[in-house]
């Protein structure tokens, strides 16, 4: 178990990410290093108001605890009280475009006493639909796993699915991709590969899909229902998402934990979109599971 070499990849990944997306917004990502009272650190990249981004940020973190937060062992309940260490690359890219979806990815290994274990993924988030951005992003995400097996892609599309699922709005929070988590079989190489299969095709799997939106008119309505179906997206991240408690309960930086949030962002009570619309679409043939690829 190499887990300096699974920071050197992170912290490579991160560094090429960056480069790729300043390529696509023309603008240049801040850098915000920080350490961490009980151990370890980051580096937050964030763009604010770029010409494609409105928001976008891509952390790494590598951090040590000496007992692992509730959020780590709810399923775990045998490492409770152990000493943990924890990395990864996290990324959230808003765009300001609404034709433009929304990109969430996470590579990151865990390692608790004698224990250790992947996850990751990575998935989309569109206002308005379009089957072709679709039918590219899991196409990329099956792509992505396709050296480790037939059947990776299936269950871990399943997995993003029900994840990514608002339980109290009984609809899901985008089209999906794909979700692993407690990856430890066959082995560490393995895995890590595996991994870094999934950090490595986040580029290919989302710059096509804003290359070809992003000159798309749009106005006012179309900026407001972004900013209502936004609101899906926080309370996703503040009720469901176990990076977002996770990083919250173990004494992580707000600010890096918190930059996944848009900067725009609207609720209306009981809305619902007119039948036939555009936005109404969104819900009816994107906002349920596919098999896209």
């Amino acid at each position: 178990m190499t887990l300096d070499a699974v920071s050197e990849y992170l912290t490579g990944l991160q560094a090429r990410i960056v480069a790729a997306l300043e390529q696509l917004d023309g603008g240049t990502f801040r850098r915000d290093a920080w350490t961490r009272p009980e151990g370890g650190g980051g580096i937050s990249r964030l763009i604010e108001d770029g010409a494609l981004f409105e928001r976008g940020g891509v952390n790494y973190s590598r951090v040590q605890g000496a007992s692992l937060p509730p959020s780590a062992t709810a399923a775990r309940p045998q490492l409770g009280g152990l000493a943990y260490e924890a990395m990864g690359v996290s990324l959230v890219l808003h765009p300001r475009n609404p034709y433009c979806p929304t990109v969430h990815m996470n590579v990151r290994c865990f390692a608790a006493g004698d224990l250790w274990w992947f996850g990751g993924g990575m998935d989309l988030t569109p206002y308005y639909g379009f089957e072709e951005d679709a039918r590219h992003f899991h196409g990329a995400c099956k792509a992505a796993l396709a050296p480790f097996g037939a059947e990776r892609y299936p269950r871990y599309k399943k997995w993003c699915d029900e994840y990514f699922f608002l339980k109290h709005r009984n609809e899901p929070r985008g089209i999906g991709g794909i979700f692993f988590d407690d990856l430890s079989e066959p082995d560490f190489e393995a895995c890590f590969a595996l991994m870094r299969a999934v950090g490595d095709r986040l580029i290919n799997a989302y710059a096509p899909i804003v290359e070809r939106r992003r000159a798309l008119a749009y106005g006012e309505r179309e900026r407001e229902f972004q900013a209502y179906r936004r609101g899906r997206y926080v309370e996703f991240n503040l009720v469901y998402d176990r990076g977002t408690l996770f990083g919250l309960q173990s004494g992580g930086r707000t600010e890096a934990i918190l930059m996944s949030l848009p900067p725009r962002v609207a609720w209306r009570y009981n809305w619902h979109p007119a039948p036939g619309t555009p936005e109404a679409r969104l819900y009816t043939d994107f906002l349920k599971p596919r098999d896209w690829a």
